[in-house]
């Protein structure tokens, strides 16, 4: 599987000319939400082949986009979990609108640890004993002995969110865990930590090692690659979302055409994630 560099971005801004070669003013499409899908976002805008449209493309979190497209302020929600009951209905009462939910990718929660760690593999119970704090030394999961150093993301991410739910079965974090404020900064940090692990978007683990996972004792570890992805039997994958208040029309459902057809698809590859299931 291919991965990308080890780059924090924190705000994605495409600063293209206010007006096409013709003259008429540029449509501008604005895109606010997951930290996990910005950089895969920026690759889909640029790669995007009507340079009539222009984008501003910002992270911040699933839950923040998500809070900018029900208070009006972005065209389009990129998140890494669906929306929750009480988001579709402060969407219906404002916009008359439950939104509008479009599956763009799929995305492998990686666990991440150095790569000094010899740890290799971890059942689903042993994640979630680490982060809930009932394991905390890596002797117990067969590596040396010494204290696990934990890392998360900040609660407005939806891949805390998701693997809060999916992967401790919506227990607790640990108190002691480390909350970074996007994926790129908790590989970092783990990068330089020895005794650190955390979880993130596949693509992101650059300098790092993923873990392979298992979805209980009895059952064989598998890495977050495609195959093993589009064959569920890599256990912590999930959807990635658009979101927008009402159906796309004119140029904004070009591109969400385009995003989700061959050569958008393409792009999910290229970056690290994964395609969207044939049919």
């Amino acid at each position: 599987m291919k991965k990308i560099s080890l780059r924090l971005i924190v705000l994605l801004t495409f600063a293209l000319s206010s007006f096409s070669v013709s003259g008429e003013e540029k449509k501008t499409i604005t895109i606010k939400g997951s930290d996990t899908m910005v950089i895969l976002v920026q690759k889909w805008t640029e790669t995007f082949p009507d340079k009539s449209v222009q984008f501003q493309v910002t992270g911040g979190g699933s839950g923040t986009g998500i809070a900018a497209l029900i208070n009006g302020t972005t065209d389009i929600c990129s998140a890494s979990r669906p929306l929750k009951p009480q988001e579709i209905q402060q969407l219906k009462e404002k916009y008359n609108s439950n939104g509008v939910e479009i599956k763009v990718a799929i995305d492998g929660i990686s666990l991440y640890v150095n790569k000094k760690n010899p740890v290799a593999k971890l059942s689903l119970e042993e994640i979630r004993k680490i982060f809930t704090g009932k394991i905390t030394n890596w002797k117990e999961v067969g590596g040396e002995d010494h204290k696990i150093v934990l890392y998360s993301r900040e609660n407005n991410s939806g891949t805390y969110e998701y693997f809060k739910e999916h992967a401790l079965e919506k227990q607790d974090f640990d108190p002691s865990a480390q909350h970074m404020v996007g994926t790129a900064a908790l590989v970092n940090a783990i990068s330089k930590d020895k005794w650190g692990i955390g979880y993130g978007g596949a693509a992101y683990a650059s300098g790092v090692k993923d873990v392979a996972v298992s979805a209980d004792a009895n059952s064989k570890a598998e890495l977050p690659t495609e195959a093993n992805i589009l064959t569920n039997k890599y256990p912590i994958s999930r959807y990635l979302y658009f979101y927008l208040r009402e159906a796309p029309k004119d140029q904004t459902k070009k591109f969400i055409d385009w995003v989700i057809g061959k050569d958008g698809q393409k792009v999910v590859k290229d970056v690290g994630y994964f395609p969207l299931k044939k049919k």
